[in-house]
């Protein structure tokens, strides 16, 4: 579920990543209308098509879950996994791009693209709209919190939580204050591009989430700031799996393939939450052996012989327990 924009030949370089669903709808019949009604919430009175737009995800949530996806587990013996498939998803997931900037917009083209990541510490600030409640702020704070100390763990990488903006800055907003945040991409990102600003405040009720990561001109394939959108009006596993996929894809797994497995960058939603094998996907991306700038054909090689530590030859499938979540 990534979008992911190719740098850019401006004072910054930005790769776009997020979830979009296209293909998936609330069950036909309903509008969009959710069985029960929404959890009250305090805060100001929504606009009727982001208390729409509440119903409609819902909705979806529910129907997800009724067909069995959205799991909350990391795979098991139905999910078969070896060294030969970690590593051609991680050449598809890693060494790809999703979107493009083409002229004054971005558009849906899979392209080849150089390994990125970032250098420096992350520090994932949370900065939320006044529409969303403080019972939600927590529960998010708290998600965002265990999900930092995973992907550290994962990728032997600082990452962090911060009480300010940092350097990944996470956006919680409804529909309203999405289209109003013009200005705050600006002053957030100064020199930040017309089409990477209305890919924020014109996104369509098809992406969920998105994952916007800044290098500079000088050092293009380094990630040095990263934005994040996630839609307030999200229930809470999709809101989770949006903070999940989003701010993973933000270190550096620009794509999604639709072969990987379990996983969450595939956008067939079976998985919420990143899984043992995004774990090791991240783990390959920040092994020092491969370096920001490398291309497919550089990077595959030294791909393979990791996925092979990683999961040795004679390893065929993982079994893994459900995942403790905050």
């Amino acid at each position: 579920m990534g979008l992911h924009m190719v740098p850019t030949a401006a004072l910054l370089c930005a790769a776009l990543s997020g979830c979009v669903r296209p293909a998936i709808e609330p069950t036909p019949g309903t509008d969009g209308a959710a069985t029960t009604a929404p959890a009250p919430r305090s805060a100001p009175q929504p606009s009727a098509e982001s208390a729409r737009l509440e119903r409609r995800y819902a909705q979806l949530e529910q129907d997800l879950l009724a067909r069995g996806l959205l799991r909350q587990d990391s795979g098991g013996p139905d999910t078969p996994m070896d060294s030969r498939m970690l590593t051609g998803n991680f050449m598809q997931i890693a060494l790809f791009d999703e979107f493009v900037p083409d002229a004054d917009r971005i558009v849906a083209r899979e392209s080849e693209s150089a390994l990125r990541r970032w250098e420096d510490r992350v520090e994932i600030g949370l900065v939320f709209g006044d529409s969303v409640p403080e019972a939600e702020r927590r529960r998010d704070r708290a998600t965002v919190a265990g999900l930092a100390e995973r992907l550290a763990t994962a990728t032997g990488h600082p990452v962090t939580t911060t009480a300010g903006t940092g350097n990944m800055t996470v956006l919680v907003v409804n529909e309203d204050e999405r289209r109003a945040l013009g200005s705050r991409l600006q002053t957030l990102i100064p020199g930040i591009s017309p089409p990477v600003v209305a890919a924020v405040t014109d996104m369509p009720p098809t992406i969920f989430c998105l994952m916007i990561a800044f290098s500079t001109d000088d050092a293009p394939h380094v990630y040095r700031r990263a934005v994040g959108i996630i839609r307030a009006e999200h229930p809470q596993l999709l809101r989770k799996s949006c903070l999940h996929e989003e701010i993973a894809q933000g270190l550096g797994l620009a794509n999604d393939s639709p072969a990987a497995r379990p996983s969450i960058f595939n956008d067939d939603e079976e998985f919420a939450l990143l899984t043992t094998h995004d774990e090791l996907l991240l783990a390959i991306l920040y092994d020092p052996r491969l370096q920001p700038g490398m291309d497919a054909v550089m990077a595959q090689p030294i791909v393979r012989t990791i996925a092979e530590e990683l999961l040795p030859p004679d390893t065929v499938a993982r079994t893994t327990p459900a995942l403790e979540e905050s």
